[in-house]
């Protein structure tokens, strides 16, 4: 009974690291490596944190599309051009990368870390 519980714990934290971790396809970058980028006008940078976040402290570079309305507003980004996502810690830019990559764009780019680590 022990070793049924260990491997229904196993499985269920592999569904869980899976769930969370960019996709394959979804490249990341840290924010050092997104500083020489912010000049970079053939690249679309979208901030899918809330208003609230966006307003308190932002890339300038960076628009304001939050996760809850980039499904319906995802048609407004070219997918001829990189899309660099950040948000506050890098979850839910990479739930928005996966969304992204769903609705046909190929070049999605996800900033780990996002605002926490720009910040520091």
């Amino acid at each position: 009974m022990e070793f049924f519980g260990l491997m229904v714990l196993a499985v269920l934290l592999l569904l869980y690291v899976m769930i969370k971790k960019p996709g394959k396809h979804i490249k990341q970058i840290s924010t050092n490596e997104l500083k020489p980028l912010l000049t970079d006008k053939s690249k679309q940078f979208i901030d899918v944190r809330t208003q609230g976040e966006y307003k308190q402290h932002h890339i300038k570079q960076f628009k304001n599309m939050p996760l809850q309305s980039l499904q319906k507003n995802a048609d407004t980004l070219s997918k001829d051009k990189e899309v660099i996502i950040i948000c506050q810690s890098g979850m839910r830019s990479a739930n928005a990368c996966k969304v992204l990559h769903q609705k046909g764009f190929t070049s999605v780019i996800n900033v780990r870390g996002g605002m926490n680590s720009w910040l520091k």
